[in-house]
């Protein structure tokens, strides 16, 4: 069978011809992100009709995500600078657009956005690390002054907030020095808060929200069993009643009314989203969206009277299809496709598979096969980051274009990763370079004893955790891959966790000391220098490309950096691509660009992929 075309670059890393659609709280106006001088920016039309027009001006990194105010006068959307991940509210008036204002100017602060509440729809609830670097206090933000004030200030243990329907914070998840969990309430706004609930750190508590009364407590909870559950939390018992479970998956969230506060379902992903709907219109309405088209839809836009949906498509050979899907008449009206110039029929289906591992764990993954391809394929590991994330089934542009090249493409959900019960994710505690290094070189060779995978051409890719996984790769197991791109990868363990940002640190007992370790106990600090790749730079043979933004405060330039000289100390060539205007993970198109047509030329050259040579490819 003869390959399909090879599609260029462009097409998958540059910009969307749309994306992000949305709609305002009286239905009138669509909102979606599109270029504006080459920059995502916001724009708006009439749903009735009309030209759009842009109603932001950014001229830098873009505009990825966005909402609308309660009373649709506001745009907003949070915006760092560089990548450094110190984000800052942003608000503009789509209908007399200007120069957005910043509405939290405080230079070396992160913002987060915490609640819009319906009750008072000039004021956002944000999270921010103003008063202390390493804490967020909550913060009620005036929409139209800029001006905040103090309504909740966390102590030094609170993780995360809850707001109930009228807007006052009162609930919040609190971690212990051994790194369990704590889900503390108040009756009202002003009291003091109480423990009603402690967690085992793999036992979750993660607060969803509270009943339309306000009285009880819809978390996340694995206690008793080894998935993740929605349960009711009674405050004055702290007693549990279970609402909903799944036999495969962990919960992966519930959906509530915004108008009544009433569950209307819970979601779940195993190989593929799964929904349990737990109102009749819910059930209805969305398997009548489920008919629209193939994939799994998501809803990202929704008017105050709850009857027209935005739904976007997760689809792994059609991205970003959205619609308005009228709840009343199940009518739906396509409004874009994100990126028209890529074909369904040129592209590659993904596929679920199930590899076991060498100690019996089920590790579910996705295999990718060129188009016409079933064997003995150059192919590429693909590592996902976290690693508390997941893999899941759906379009990914790296996988699409690396099929496109004629690679086989494997992605890993090792142990660690989320979704599959807490037993699987504990399993990689301390095992970093241990058993989830060994999770992926099983998948490795189940793929080649299927007679997928080439066994001299395997390459290796991944970011963050997948940088530091690649990094493994080619010193715990240096005869396994014939290619290797790190990026944003961790090198050192130990500098790692000691350059991770103040507001890390409130985490750590919780996820990198139970996991990794704490780098102050001299002997867990020699643990972690023998599971850290830069202990064995010498022991690098393969091919290694190691790419880096500047401006990242997760994994610090010094973690490339280190790795880059240990090599070039040794005489030994390695391309090192760095962005001065980039943190974890590269947003601008043209550094996208560059990235992957680097990509593309490495993996061509030590695996024998197709490469786009001509002048209009890239």
């Amino acid at each position: 069978m003869t390959p399909p075309p090879l599609i260029p670059l462009r097409h998958f890393f540059d910009n969307p011809e749309k994306a992000s659609g949305g709609l305002s709280p009286d239905g009138t106006m669509l909102s979606f992100v599109a270029p504006r001088d080459g920059v995502l920016n916001v724009w708006v039309q009439p749903r009735a009709g009309g030209d759009a027009w842009p109603v932001t001006n950014d001229r830098d990194r873009g505009v990825r995500s966005y909402f609308w105010s309660r009373d649709g006068r506001t745009i907003l959307y949070a915006q760092d600078t560089g990548g450094d991940e110190n984000y800052h509210v942003f608000a503009v008036d789509p209908h007399a657009p200007a120069e957005a204002r910043d509405l939290t100017p405080y230079p070396g602060t992160k913002v987060g956005i915490l609640d819009a509440p319906r009750a008072t729809p000039r004021h956002l609830l944000i999270s921010m690390n103003l008063r202390d670097p390493q804490l967020f206090d909550v913060h009620r933000l005036d929409l139209d002054t800029g001006e905040h004030e103090p309504v909740a200030e966390n102590p030094g243990n609170i993780l995360g907030w809850s707001v109930d329907r009228e807007g006052d914070v009162r609930a919040a998840t609190a971690q212990t020095p051994a790194g369990d969990y704590e889900v503390l309430y108040r009756d009202a706004a002003g009291d003091d808060f109480r423990v009603i609930a402690e967690y085992a750190n793999e036992d979750g508590g993660s607060v969803y929200g509270f009943t339309p009364d306000g009285t009880r407590l819809y978390v996340g909870s694995a206690k008793g069993t080894d998935l993740t559950r929605l349960v009711l939390l009674d405050p004055a018992t702290g007693a549990e009643e279970l609402v909903d479970s799944d036999d495969e998956a962990d919960l992966s969230g519930p959906a509530f009314s915004d108008r009544t506060g009433e569950l209307l379902a819970t979601f779940y992903v195993r190989d593929r989203l799964v929904v349990h709907p737990f109102d009749d219109r819910f059930a209805r309405d969305w398997e009548a969206l489920c008919a629209v088209r193939p994939g799994d839809p998501h809803v990202t836009g929704e008017d105050d009277a709850e009857t027209t949906w935005i739904a976007v498509f997760n689809d792994d050979v059609d991205p970003g299809a959205t619609y308005v899907f009228d709840r009343t008449t199940h009518e739906a009206t396509l409004l874009f496709r994100s990126r028209p110039w890529l074909d369904p029929d040129t592209l590659a289906p993904m596929t679920p598979v199930v590899v076991t591992s060498r100690d019996d764990l089920p590790l579910h993954c996705y295999l990718t096969l060129p188009r016409g391809e079933t064997g003995n394929l150059p192919m590429v590991l693909l590592v996902h980051g976290g690693p508390w994330a997941r893999d899941s089934w759906g379009f990914l542009p790296e996988v699409q274009m690396l099929a496109n090249r004629g690679y086989a493409v494997l992605q890993v959900n090792y142990r660690g990763s989320t979704g599959f019960g807490k037993a699987f994710t504990h399993a990689a505690e301390k095992e970093f370079a241990g058993k989830m290094h060994d999770d992926l070189i099983d998948a490795v060779d189940w793929a080649i004893d299927e007679g997928i995978a080439d066994p001299g051409r395997v390459g290796i890719y991944g970011a963050s955790y997948g940088g530091y996984a690649t990094l493994v790769g080619v010193t715990f197991t240096p005869d396994v891959f014939a290619a290797a791109v790190s990026y944003v990868g961790p090198s050192n363990l130990i500098t790692l966790v000691e350059s991770f940002p103040e507001y890390w640190k409130p985490l750590l007992a919780g996820t990198w000391f139970r996991y990794v370790g704490d780098p102050d106990d001299p002997d867990v600090r020699e643990d972690m220098r023998r599971r850290s790749p830069i202990t064995y730079v010498d022991r690098i043979v393969t091919p290694l490309l190691v790419v880096q933004g500047a401006n990242d405060p997760r994994v610090t330039k010094i973690e490339s950096d280190q790795i880059v000289d240990g090599l070039r100390a040794r005489g030994v060539d390695v391309e090192y691509i760095v962005k001065e205007d980039e943190g974890h993970g590269f947003l601008k198109p043209e550094n996208r660009m560059d990235l992957y047509r680097a990509v593309e030329r490495f993996f061509a050259r030590f695996l024998g992929g197709r490469v786009a040579d001509g002048p209009g490819d890239a």
